[in-house]
């Protein structure tokens, strides 16, 4: 397993984690399968946003006290009221849903402020009393970091700007990125995904995971697979079928994304999740999907590592991606910007100009004049 820091709050979780919301009305035997198989396999973020108070008890009990092994992301918001999901502002109500998630599990390490895409959500969130509870509960102690959930990266991006979350759970695949940014996400998946549609990379959402990195706010991700349509020939938008090592892989390497949620609902499950990490890079690749929409990409870099190997081993992926952070505001470029970049083993300075990577790049990226505006903009 590997593990990457949730952006600024000192904690580091795995970077595949468990979507619990699969475990909703199975049995025990098989909610303690899937929770131990996770244990075992060194996941340690657990999301449970469902307000049923059967399955987080169920997860309580087989997490047994082994509680402190793990991250909950517990969601102020998600009601169960007369055993019907719902979204609710109405601060009673949340109370009621949120105290009892408390009461099963201790404290929230994430406390999100649940499915905010729209105004009159961030209305009901930041202009009530429901944003005075959620910083009560983070100054007791109750939640330990804040966060919220969306689908919308305009709406996203007002949250971020108030100050308030550090970190977010966002819906992440290559298809969401693909499609215009007047798309609600969420119809696709009912609707299906309209190809015509695809047309490049959606400047806001890229430019919303680039804020994240820059401002230090951890990304989760939600809907990884686009609720399984992108690995099912039959509901595929692309011309195959994705693989989930590829759909993981994307999530994983758009900036600060800390950890992909997948809602596995068995020990197998878990276990195909877990060979990702038994994959090679050319199994991981998911640029033939993209080259359909080459075009579309020209000069941009997509982290794919296709320029690889470098003859004198500099990450150019990770040259690029801090660089484009570093671009939003050369101003203003954040200090964990600096860090990572001086982190790497090789810089931008260390390039060669043999131009073997442009040669590779799907995208005609200009990598050489980009690690010749790293080195100036990044090499302190």
């Amino acid at each position: 397993m590997d593990f990457r820091e949730v952006g600024k709050t000192g904690l580091k979780s795995s970077v595949i984690g468990l979507g619990c919301e699969h475990l909703d009305g199975k049995s025990f035997e098989q909610v303690k399968e899937t929770i131990d198989a996770a244990l075992e396999n060194q996941i340690n973020l657990l999301d449970v946003f469902m307000p049923g108070k059967q399955v987080r008890e169920q997860i309580a009990k087989a997490l047994g006290n082994r509680r402190e092994q793990v991250m909950i992301q517990g969601h102020i918001g998600s009601t169960n009221v007369r055993q019907q999901y719902d979204i609710s502002r109405d601060l009673p109500i949340v109370k009621q849903y949120f105290e009892e998630l408390l009461h099963i599990f201790g404290y929230i390490d994430f406390g999100m402020m649940f499915f905010i895409d729209s105004e009159d959500d961030y209305k009901g969130v930041f202009e009530t009393e429901f944003i005075d509870y959620v910083l009560k509960l983070k100054r007791q102690g109750d939640v330990r970091h804040i966060g919220f959930s969306s689908h919308n990266p305009t709406m996203a991006k007002r949250i971020i700007e108030t100050g308030v979350p550090e970190m977010m759970m966002f819906s992440i695949n290559l298809a969401f990125d693909l499609h215009p940014l007047e798309t609600n996400v969420l119809d696709t998946l009912d609707q299906g995904f309209q190809t015509a549609a695809f047309h490049g990379i959606d400047p806001k959402r890229t430019a919303l995971y680039q804020l994240c990195e820059q401002k230090g706010i951890g990304i989760t991700v939600m809907k990884t697979l686009g609720a399984g349509k992108l690995i099912s020939a039959e509901h595929t938008p692309f011309q195959r079928p994705m693989t989930i090592p590829q759909c993981i892989h994307y999530a994983l390497t758009r900036p600060a994304v800390a950890s992909v949620l997948l809602g596995c609902q068995s020990r197998m499950e878990i276990q195909d999740a877990m060979n990702y990490f038994t994959t090679s890079e050319q199994e991981r690749d998911y640029t033939h999907v993209m080259n359909t929409l080459q075009n579309d990409f020209q000069g941009n870099c997509v982290y794919c590592n296709h320029c690889q190997p470098c003859p004198v081993g500099i990450d150019i992926a990770a040259v690029n991606k801090y660089l484009d952070i570093a671009k939003l505001d050369r101003n203003q470029i954040p200090p964990s910007i600096y860090a990572h970049y001086a982190a790497l083993k090789h810089h931008g300075e260390d390039c060669i100009k043999c131009g073997s990577c442009e040669k590779r790049c799907p995208f005609g990226v200009p990598i050489i004049e980009n690690m010749n505006t790293a080195d100036q903009l990044l090499n302190k």
